[in-house]
């Protein structure tokens, strides 16, 4: 199942629509937020993906919505897939589990420095 994630986005290459790049549009709500997973492709017609979440808020009295933006492209798919799968693996097996944790484990992103990336 590593691949069916770039294999989606290819076949849907051809789907070009009118609103230029954009090749596919998912929009998924989930309770409070929004999130929109969009496909779209570059001039050089090289695809990738944007998601966002899109959240209600008050704001000096006002409902406006917060978003917060992914760009995802093609070289990433791949390991943004396997990452997102493990971090998934892992919530379920926690709650099977009924085990719940506070901190970060050793081998995760934590001991990452800047100077790394």
């Amino acid at each position: 199942m590593p691949y069916l994630f770039l294999q989606l986005l290819y076949k849907m290459c051809g789907m070009e629509n009118e609103k230029g790049n954009e090749v596919y549009s998912k929009v998924v709500r989930a309770g409070k937020r929004t999130y929109f997973f969009d496909v779209k492709s570059t001039k050089g017609s090289d695809l990738f993906l944007t998601i966002t979440e899109s959240k209600k808020v008050q704001q000096d009295g006002k409902e406006v919505f917060q978003k917060h933006k992914i760009f995802l492209y093609k070289e990433d798919f791949e390991k943004f897939q396997d990452g997102l799968a493990d971090v998934i693996n892992k919530i379920e097996s926690l709650k099977e589990l009924g085990e719940t944790y506070s901190t970060v484990e050793e081998n995760s992103y934590a001991n990452i420095s800047f100077e790394e990336l």
